[in-house]
Formats: C-alpha cells, sequence, structure tokens
C-alpha cells in the first residue's frame, strides 16, 4: 500500500510540474521612454559661489545622500521627478528634460515636504554615462547639478549662494568593500 501512496504522490507532483509552467514568449521586458537618466543616485552637496567655486565640502555634515530621478506616470519625455527622499532638504519637484543630451533643469520649482513647501531653482543638471567609476575602479554614470532653496538662510546671509550637488548611479556596494 506504500508503495501506491508513493507512486500516486509522485505521479501528482510530475502533473503539476508541467501544468504549471508557462509558455515562453519573445516579449522583451520594457523599461520608461527616459529609463537611462532614472536611478538612485549617492552625492553629495558642496556649497558654492555663484561662479561654482566650492566655498565648504558638505557644510551641513550630512555626508553621502540620496537622490532619486524617476519617470512620470504619463510618460513624459520632457519632465521627470527629482526627490531626495528626504536625506538633505526634503525636496520632490518636477525637472524639465533633455533625453538626447541628458540634461535637466528647474527655475522657480516648488518643493514639499511634510513641514512646509517652498521654492528651488536647480541649473546645469547633467548625466554622464560611465562618467564616474565605483569604488571597484568600474565606469559608472555621474549626476551633477546646482540647487538654491529660498528658505536657506546661510544662502541669504551671504555665506554661498547655492549647492553643487554631484555624485554617481548607486551600485550597492560600499566604499572600500570587495
Amino acid at each position: 500500500m506504500k508503495k501506491y501512496i508513493s507512486f500516486f504522490a509522485m505521479t501528482l507532483a510530475l502533473s503539476f510540474g508541467f501544468i504549471a509552467c508557462d509558455t515562453e514568449t519573445d516579449e522583451e521586458p520594457g523599461g520608461t521612454k527616459v529609463e537611462k537618466m532614472c536611478g538612485n543616485w549617492d552625492v553629495v552637496y558642496d556649497a558654492v559661489d555663484e561662479n561654482g567655486n566650492v566655498l565648504y565640502e558638505d557644510p551641513y555634515g550630512a555626508g553621502v545622500c540620496t537622490v532619486f530621478t524617476y519617470n512620470t506616470s504619463d510618460e513624459s519625455m520632457s519632465t521627470m521627478y527629482i526627490d531626495d527622499q528626504n536625506t538633505f532638504w526634503a525636496y520632490k519637484f518636477l525637472v524639465n528634460i533633455n533625453y538626447a543630451a541628458r540634461t535637466f533643469s528647474a527655475t522657480d520649482s516648488i518643493w514639499y515636504d511634510a513641514k512646509q513647501s517652498g521654492k528651488a531653482v536647480l541649473t546645469d543638471g547633467k548625466i554622464i554615462e560611465g562618467g564616474a567609476k565605483n569604488s571597484h575602479g568600474m565606469p559608472n554614470d555621474s549626476i551633477s547639478f546646482y540647487i538654491s532653496f529660498d528658505d536657506d538662510s546661510y544662502a541669504a546671509a551671504g555665506y554661498w549662494a547655492k549647492f553643487h550637488v554631484h555624485g554617481q548611479r548607486h551600485t550597492g556596494f560600499s566604499a572600500g568593500t570587495e
């Protein structure tokens, strides 16, 4: 009797294996229309003067922060979101993009966080494919832009004009690990 139960269980398991298989298709999963500009970026913020000269490296001691760039729900080829996920100034807004040149900017954009909203100006945004090297020396995409906020009291006092935000695409490896 044990032999018949084992045979029945094995037949049942094999039949489920054949039934569970889907037919293979030639469809490739797609990305977004602006996928080469979208990503998770590890960046630092340096305070700079009007000419882009660094006055203070990481003035708030924030270290490496995260910035996300991602597509809009309507798959626009002319705009995308930039969002720091509350890692620095708690901003999120739409930027205008030139996908072919991998550039982006936003003037007088309203940004929002949990406590307030304000205005930001983002200029000279650029994503360069292979423009950085990861911790293992391999090519990685880089990002760079300038941003200023209307509620930055240090900028209003004349300590600096804006922030230079620069970094590279997140790889998942910590610096110095092998």
